[in-house]
């Protein structure tokens, strides 16, 4: 159980450590020791509340848009579980199950040329996602690797590279733009929602299968899902400004690879535009916890259902 005089100031200790290595992105976290009291740890003591019911394997489905800080919240709530409440906490994003370029290439000419694109539901590998969260939840573990994506070169790591699962996990946060996302009604996809929808998918067969993907295997993917987390952002007119900041944070990782200039991305966001959308206007309704976000980027409110 959490022993919260001694373990707090331990928390307290790597929280900041991890806040002060995110300062060159001039991540919202610095110095805002009352977010680990206010919705940290509240968070991290629900989570493992629903471990002690049964002590199996948990999955944390934890969402929001680009740039909304999914990442950062991500590996904060891993120092808490891990140093707070001992528990062995995964973390892994569903970017890292992206099909590989020749799968999206080999889509792009089957179905749309807008697969070629990564980001909606239907560039990622559905079975080796649902595969991999079957694994984390098996009774019986054995040793496996989940892949790792590298969006500098629009590629899969080679497997290597890729995470290793050496021990079954008490905790999994499975992070992501779309984790949870539910389907549109079939009358919501008529109309183009961007001038990217408008001209090149005229006939909405992209569109269309994307939904189809959202209501069959990711369906199926996200009823593995124990608990969720909803980063809620003010509007989708956020989303470029804070994407701007995630490939700031590319270009010092990738080592001088291809990152994405600002036309670029305002380019790419539009592929993401119409599920963004959605899920601000439907997703709270299903989130256990809702994380709301303001204009300067900085957590301003929870709600718990």
């Amino acid at each position: 159980m959490f022993q919260k005089k001694l373990s707090y100031q331990k928390i307290r200790k790597k929280y900041l450590r991890f806040l002060k290595s995110q300062e060159v992105l001039s991540e919202p976290f610095r110095d805002k020791l009352g977010q680990l009291d206010d919705f940290f740890l509240p968070i991290s003591k629900k989570i493992y509340k629903i471990f002690l019911k049964n002590r199996k394997t948990k999955i944390i489905g934890l969402t929001g848009s680009q740039g909304s800080g999914k990442s950062t919240i991500s590996n904060i709530l891993k120092i808490i579980l891990k140093d707070g409440f001992n528990l062995n906490t995964v973390v892994f994003s569903i970017d890292d199950f992206y099909k590989t370029l020749k799968e999206r290439r080999k889509m792009s000419k089957k179905i749309s040329p807008l697969f070629l694109t990564r980001g909606v539901p239907g560039t990622h590998d559905t079975k080796l996602l649902f595969d991999s969260l079957k694994k984390f939840k098996n009774l019986k573990f054995n040793n496996f690797s989940i892949p790792r994506f590298d969006k500098s070169s629009d590629e899969r790591h080679a497997k290597n590279k890729w995470q290793k699962i050496k021990k079954k996990p008490d905790i999994v946060i499975f992070e992501g733009w779309c984790v949870g996302a539910t389907p549109q009604k079939k009358k919501d996809l008529i109309h183009p929602i961007n001038i990217l929808e408008k001209e090149k998918d005229k006939n909405r067969i992209w569109r269309e299968y994307v939904n189809y993907e959202l209501r069959n295997k990711y369906r199926k993917i996200f009823k593995l899902i124990d608990l969720t987390i909803f980063l809620k952002i003010p509007s989708f007119n956020h989303v470029y400004k804070w994407r701007l900041l995630q490939e700031k944070k590319l270009k010092v990782t990738s080592r001088g690879k291809k990152i994405m200039n600002e036309s670029q991305i305002k380019s790419f966001i539009m592929f993401y535009e119409r599920l963004t959308k959605h899920m601000l206007k439907n997703f709270y309704k299903k989130a256990n916890f809702i994380i709301n976000i303001d204009n300067k980027h900085k957590l301003k409110s929870m709600k718990i259902i």
